[in-house]
């Protein structure tokens, strides 16, 4: 079985990590992807409380960013997109950064 930092490590270190994956989609719609430690560790957590091990990261991950990939095209001047705990925890909305003019 895996703890959350195994679970963590398959989230960041190699080289198709899904953070790194949703990273490369973002840049193509002009925003970077910041992603803070302790969201790192709340998403480990919910696999861990899931059961689900690291094929449960992607459901995951794909439950907190789908709303955002589908509204990030439409919105203007992001220039980066933060995700933390609260938004794994409680379902808080990504904080969106915007470019200044």
């Amino acid at each position: 079985p895996l703890d959350e930092k195994a679970l963590i490590d398959i989230l960041v270190k190699p080289r198709n990590a899904l953070v790194k994956q949703y990273a490369k989609l973002l840049e193509m719609e002009g925003a970077e992807f910041e992603i803070k430690e302790d969201a790192l560790h709340a998403i480990a957590a919910k696999a861990l409380q899931r059961k689900t091990g690291a094929r449960g990261l992607r459901s995951i991950m794909e439950n907190l960013l789908l709303d955002l990939m589908f509204s990030l095209p439409s919105e203007k001047n992001v220039a980066r997109v933060v995700i933390d705990k609260e938004m794994v925890t409680e379902g808080v909305a990504p904080r969106l950064i915007y470019k200044e003019d």
